[in-house]
């Protein structure tokens, strides 16, 4: 009978540290908050308890590099759609509705990503990192209203306002029953972007 550990397939440490990742935010996704550990993370991963900790020594450190390479993923996702576009308004309208298609309009990152927001409350590290996420969210934000206002000075509010109505649309989208289509989304999106910004 052959071990658990001689079962284990042999990872350069990048690839193992990122299939550790990915295996904790799959075991959000599932599971939730309350019900990741690190055995589940194993399971998921087919690696020992030990080789978690050897890259991660507390279940909280794994899920603030899940939180981290999340919002990585998701701001890589938007910054390619700004690519894309040429003027300032379809720039910013870009960073704003990349949020209503995959990959970022997922209910399984939406799972992941509600996992993320509950430990907020209870884990100074995960709020720091939720923190970071959202400040590079608006500091984008921001400077791509800019670019379409320049003779505005101050642009924080108008870029609170836009992320707040993003992540209620994009929520709604994500739970898979919106009573609007994405296309919608984007339409309201726009709507209220012409309206803050005259």
């Amino acid at each position: 009978m052959t071990s658990i550990r001689q079962s284990f397939s042999r990872e350069a440490p990048d690839a193992r540290r990122q299939s550790l990742i990915d295996a904790t935010a799959n075991v959000l996704a599932e599971y939730g908050a309350a019900g990741t550990s690190v055995r589940a993370i194993c399971r998921e991963a087919g690696v020992s308890s030990g080789l978690l900790r050897h890259y991660y020594p507390t279940i909280e450190a794994a899920i603030e590099a899940a939180y981290r390479f999340t919002g990585m993923r998701v701001q890589a996702a938007l910054d390619d759609a700004v690519a894309v576009a040429v003027t300032p308004r379809t720039r910013l309208l870009a960073y704003i509705t990349a949020s209503f298609a995959p990959p970022i309009s997922d209910p399984k990152l939406l799972s992941t990503w509600l996992a993320f927001w509950s430990l907020t409350k209870t884990s100074p590290a995960i709020a720091s990192v939720h923190g970071e996420i959202y400040s590079e969210y608006r500091r984008v934000m921001e400077m791509l209203i800019a670019d379409l206002m320049p003779h505005k000075k101050d642009h924080r509010l108008t870029a609170v306002a836009l992320t707040a109505l993003v992540d209620g649309l994009w929520l709604e989208l994500s739970l898979d029953n919106a009573p609007f289509t994405a296309q919608e989304a984007a339409a309201i999106a726009e709507h209220y972007l012409d309206i803050l910004i005259t």
